[in-house]
């Protein structure tokens, strides 16, 4: 059941971290009028989908990421030429809907071939119907149904190229950017249910548990305060009852707790722990605590995120002028070190979603091809030069580095693998 309460955590937070992320570009994309044909969570085959009012809602196979898919970005629905025969259906004085396929079967439609179709600026189609030339104004929301399968049109106005410099950036930034207000909540979170560590402690109290240890079997609780051993008073002094309690293996200790405003004796036998000396009765001590005002969490929230910050760049300073395939994590190892925090409970786990949610935002603005950051480069040059650099040159910037963080992802995860197969 433990496993099973692991396996969740982690896959929820995996699932919170990378849904904030994309909802910042769905949310600002729309908010630009452009139209987000997919909003998706993951890669690869099609686990969950459901679609509400222009976006396809889709939960994939591989939980490696996500993406906005908005349109303008890809190249465009199937090409409609002249000469081609198609099925319209008309209502209220315009084609709502266009048929590349089946068309023997469609009914109350207009069958003809293409003389003139512009799904884009003009939105009209004319079409020759039993050698008559009709034409017909393009609703801005028109279906093309081709296998059965519907695709919304995308006219000028409703794709990401036709926006302001400004308006596109934003709709990029807003990625990373929900992650670093994530991350500020979450290690606001973390510091409410953690509270801030007394500056001069007069007590030890018990943190951790470990299942199946003395301290375990005689039901001691996370917070109980150590008052003495054996008649010893412990105080502040942690490493007094490592001692007293290392000394004392497979003897009977009698332990004086103090929960809340009662006070009561246990006995506890301490014993051996496989490659450890000594006794051990399974505690980890955490720091006694108060709990933080709501200035407190908004400052150490705050103080947090720099520091953090600090040591993301120290760490990617550090990958730089030494590299070596060892030092990289891949989805493989992120998964399992999630999974050894997510048993420490769910503080520890907050604490670390909230480095990951900045981790992330941060690594995503990098000037990497193919992350947020190169693309806001280029939208950078663009408005120094006040006029766009060739998509399709920037297509294969971004394709090529696509490919290369791919084939990179790939190397980490067989390393990832081997080391667990490993040990």
């Amino acid at each position: 059941m433990e496993m099973v309460q692991v396996v969740f955590l982690t896959v929820l937070m995996f699932f919170v971290i990378v849904t904030v992320h994309e909802w910042g570009h769905f949310y600002f994309a729309r908010r630009a009028g452009i139209l987000v044909r997919e909003f998706a969570i993951g890669f690869g085959p099609k686990l969950f989908s459901y679609k509400r009012n222009e976006t396809q809602f889709t939960l994939r196979l591989l939980p490696f990421g996500g993406y906005a898919r908005m349109a303008g970005e890809d190249p465009e629905i199937v090409e409609i030429h002249p000469g081609q025969t198609i099925a319209v259906r008309v209502s209220g004085g315009e084609v709502k809907k266009i048929y590349l396929d089946q068309l023997d079967n469609r009914k109350n439609v207009i069958r003809g071939e293409v003389e003139f179709i512009d799904m884009v600026d003009d939105l009209k189609v004319r079409l020759n119907v039993d050698g008559e030339s009709q034409q017909y104004p393009i609703y801005p929301k028109a279906m093309l149904v081709a296998k059965s399968h519907e695709t919304q049109i995308a006219p000028r106005d409703r794709q990401f190229a036709s926006k302001t410099v400004g308006q596109r950036a934003l709709s990029i930034f807003a990625g990373p950017l929900m992650n670093f207000i994530l991350a500020f909540v979450l290690f606001g979170v973390h510091l409410q249910m953690a509270g801030i560590p007394l500056e001069n402690p007069t007590y030890v109290q018990i943190g951790d548990i470990s299942k199946g240890m003395p301290a375990y079997e005689a039901n001691l609780k996370k917070g109980d305060i150590i008052e003495s051993i054996d008649g010893v008073k412990i105080g502040a002094d942690y490493q007094k009852m490592i001692d007293l309690t290392s000394k004392s293996k497979d003897k009977p200790m009698e332990w004086t707790i103090r929960r809340g405003d009662e006070v009561f004796n246990v006995t506890l036998t301490p014993r051996a722990m496989e490659g450890q000396e000594g006794g051990k009765v399974g505690i980890t001590p955490q720091l006694p605590s108060r709990k933080a005002s709501i200035g407190e969490t908004f400052s150490g929230a705050g103080v947090a995120m720099v520091d953090t910050t600090k040591i993301i760049f120290q760490g990617f300073g550090q990958l730089i002028k030494q590299f070596n395939m060892d030092d990289l994590g891949g989805p493989v190892r992120t998964f399992e070190v999630t999974g050894q925090i997510a048993k420490q409970g769910i503080v520890q786990l907050t604490y670390w979603a909230a480095i990951l949610s900045l981790y992330l935002g941060i690594f995503n603005l990098l000037p990497i091809p193919a992350m947020d950051g190169s693309r806001l480069v280029f939208l950078g040059v663009e408005a120094l030069r006040g006029k766009p650099i060739d998509p399709s040159r920037e297509g294969m910037v971004h394709f090529v580095g696509f490919a290369m963080l791919f084939l990179l992802m790939i190397a980490v995860t067989y390393n990832d693998i081997l080391r667990l197969i490993n040990g």
